[in-house]
């Protein structure tokens, strides 16, 4: 994934979304030759040259300092996902160097959070590795979401699972919206992984299988996931509306225990109960096993 394109194509859409009446600035009228503010208005906003700006956007600019990176923020009124995006974009991290011969170890679930998985009984969670990979569940993620262990581990992807299976249009009511925020956090991932291989062929994967991926991620979206409200339609249970968590450990945030619940006194509550009586099974918490590919 070049980071020289994907700053090229980030730039360009956050401009292209602004009107000189979003920014304060006078707007002449008459028809814009380019959707958007011009080059010269997001240079003058920001306080840099247009040249310098043009070269930004074309990605020759190497190493821009925080300065400027911060001003280029505030000219295209981003917010926070996106100006961090910014900042791993035009300063991207070197890839880290391994010894020859030495293979890196599998991404595996941290046994804190496989505890918790285990005691969470009656609250569908897993675990997200890098790239949305599944690392773990319980088996109310399984009653809810699908059967994990049935599938092969190297598809246990939750953005590939949106695109690519026909069930995910069914279980989740409003599945554009969905699988929308999924291209968005695929967008940071890249950001923050340009020479993650196995990033590069899962993009090019849904690039070259699904119309809507190649659609949404040409707009490229940035959001992280953190919390909000997902609806399901699901097959046993019916309509239900869910509350979801993502929790990061401050010395781990490539994993992410994500949990889903209702509130109480609702329909759905009284759903996912039904659900997770009907489902129920001693099972514990189940892991990703090792597949033999490298990771890291």
């Amino acid at each position: 994934m070049s980071t020289t394109i994907s700053l090229s194509d980030f730039l360009r859409t956050r401009r292209a979304r602004l009107r000189p009446q979003d920014v304060a600035l006078p707007d002449f009228g008459g028809t814009r030759r380019v959707a958007g503010l011009r080059r010269e208005e997001i240079a003058q906003l920001a306080g840099v040259s247009v040249d310098y700006y043009t070269r930004m956007e074309q990605g020759r600019v190497s190493n821009p300092s925080d300065t400027v990176l911060d001003a280029l923020a505030r000219a295209l009124r981003l917010n926070d996902d996106e100006a961090r995006h910014l900042h791993h974009l035009a300063r991207p991290q070197r890839p880290t160097r391994t010894v020859r011969g030495h293979q890196v170890p599998q991404q595996r679930v941290r046994p804190m959070l496989q505890r918790l998985l285990d005691e969470l009984k009656d609250v569908p969670a897993m675990v997200m590795g890098r790239r949305m990979d599944i690392l773990a569940w319980n088996p109310a993620a399984s009653a809810l979401l699908g059967d994990y262990a049935a599938m092969d581990p190297a598809e246990r992807n939750i953005a590939r699972i949106t695109f690519l299976d026909p069930r995910s249009r069914e279980l989740y009511a409003e599945w554009s919206s969905c699988a929308r925020e999924n291209v968005a956090y695929l967008h940071l991932e890249a950001g923050r992984r340009p020479d993650d291989p196995r990033l590069a062929h899962l993009i090019g994967e849904l690039s070259m299988k699904s119309e809507d991926f190649r659609r949404w991620w040409a707009e490229h979206p940035v959001q992280d996931k953190t919390s909000g409200v997902k609806k399901f339609h699901h097959p046993l249970v019916g309509d239900l509306e869910l509350t979801y968590e993502t929790l990061r450990a401050a010395d781990d945030p490539d994993q992410a225990l994500i949990t889903y619940g209702a509130q109480k006194d609702t329909s759905s509550h009284d759903a996912l109960h039904m659900l997770l009586a009907w489902t129920a099974s001693p099972t514990p918490a189940l892991v990703d096993r090792p597949i033999g590919e490298q990771d890291r």
